[in-house]
């Protein structure tokens, strides 16, 4: 019998007024996989990352993580779920007033009340993970450049040690080598920790880099599932005008007058 999945998504609707966001998506997130879901802007990718976190609220479907709806449960259900997720936000979000050991171990100390010695050595030991040394933690976010912070982010989103781990855009606002050691250490944080990794991207090199497996959303549909290897080799036309960046296809950029 096969191990079920790690996260489901069972025909999830959204939509804000008139626009219909989400409209029917369904998916499976195998346990220890990494699972990119690529798309233009606006196809819907942060608003299923969204619904997954619980900050939205889908209009209709089913979203089980570890086989427990987790769709509409109650404050003190969702912080326990919320428990196993880690997550490395667009921006890196980081808190301008603490010093870069307290980025990283705030959710030990807010969340799980570890103590303040423990909770800096665990953030020296992740910043280690992420190739920082000990001379950046008492340094505040601003002193550090854009591919540091995302770094220091990425510690953050590893300092609990979570079952699942969500990056939104990981490398947007890098250089080209930068983005590719972001893309280096999400791969080996993942494996390392063992766990179940959903990334969003437009980048196609980085989900080329970190997923095992991407869906494709286009109108609020998952019109593509394949393993990496295989969406060079796919006939969909969709998919392959948008990994090729090609203006001319069947996908057309909206242009409000």
């Amino acid at each position: 019998m096969s191990a079920p999945p790690k996260i489901q998504l069972i025909d999830l609707h959204k939509s804000f007024g008139p626009k219909t966001v989400l409209d029917g998506i369904s998916l499976d997130i195998m346990q220890g996989e990494s699972f990119v879901i690529i798309g233009g802007s606006g196809s819907g990718k942060s608003v299923t990352l969204k619904c997954i976190l619980g900050l939205m609220r889908p209009e209709r479907g089913r979203i089980l993580v570890d086989g427990e709806d987790v769709v509409g449960i109650p404050p003190r259900e969702r912080e326990r779920v919320m428990q196993k997720f880690g997550m490395l936000f667009q921006g890196g979000a980081l808190f301008d007033s603490l010093p870069v050991w307290q980025n990283v171990a705030f959710g030990l100390m807010q969340g799980r009340r570890m103590d303040r010695a423990a909770a800096r050595r665990k953030a020296l030991e992740k910043l280690a993970q992420v190739g920082l040394g000990s001379d950046v933690a008492e340094l505040s976010p601003a002193e550090l450049s854009g591919g540091m912070q995302k770094r220091v982010a990425l510690a953050r989103a590893i300092a609990s040690e979570p079952d699942i781990l969500f990056f939104d855009e990981p490398t947007t606002g890098l250089d080209p080598i930068m983005a590719d050691v972001i893309n280096d250490l999400i791969v080996k944080c993942v494996k390392e920790l063992g766990a179940t990794a959903v990334s969003i991207t437009h980048d196609m090199h980085s989900a080329r880099k970190i997923g095992d497996r991407m869906g494709m959303l286009y109108h609020g549909q998952m019109i593509w599932v394949g393993n990496t290897a295989e969406i060079d080799r796919t006939d969909n036309p969709y998919v392959q005008q948008f990994i090729h960046g090609r203006a001319d296809g069947p996908i057309k950029m909206e242009l409000r007058h």
